[in-house]
């Protein structure tokens, strides 16, 4: 089974600000607490084949993650596929940004979850937390980027 969980938030920063922001995965600390720890391989800036290792909590129990990005397209497109093998993985994902009128930026994230052996069973349970929280994640999207990036 795997399903997808969404969240949409508008930012009031620049698409290209918000664009750079995000497609910097070690800043995803400082809206996603289950991320405790983000190293991106190799340094330098994010490109396709960039792949994020982390650490995450979840269910209160820690594992190690591997996204790859897998297209960029600035400031418009990032997509990622989780390489890890844990029990409920994001096989893929991405962010959509789109100029907003007002200078701002819609901020689409989407993530498909899939289960894996045992986590099969688990995946509905992580599908509707996921869902759950997605309006949240996206206000957390969008206190982040607006207090990582001055106004302008």
């Amino acid at each position: 089974m795997s399903g997808q969980f969404e969240a949409t938030v508008d930012v009031d920063r620049p698409v290209d600000e918000v664009f750079a922001y995000l497609a910097d995965g070690r800043n995803d600390p400082q809206f996603s607490p289950r991320v405790l720890r983000i190293d991106r391989i190799p340094e330098g800036p994010t490109a396709v084949g960039t792949v994020f290792r982390s650490t995450v909590k979840d269910a209160g129990m820690k594992t190690a993650r591997v996204f790859r990005v897998t297209a960029l397209e600035p400031p418009r497109t990032l997509r990622w596929a989780e390489e890890s093998k844990n029990l409920v993985t994001a096989s893929r994902g991405g962010y959509d940004l789109e100029p907003l009128p007002s200078g701002g930026t819609r901020v689409r994230i989407h993530n498909v979850l899939e289960g894996h052996g045992i986590g099969k069973l688990l995946v509905g349970l992580a599908l509707a937390a996921a869902r759950k929280d997605a309006p949240d994640f996206g206000r957390r999207i969008k206190a982040a980027v607006e207090a990582a990036i001055p106004a302008p």
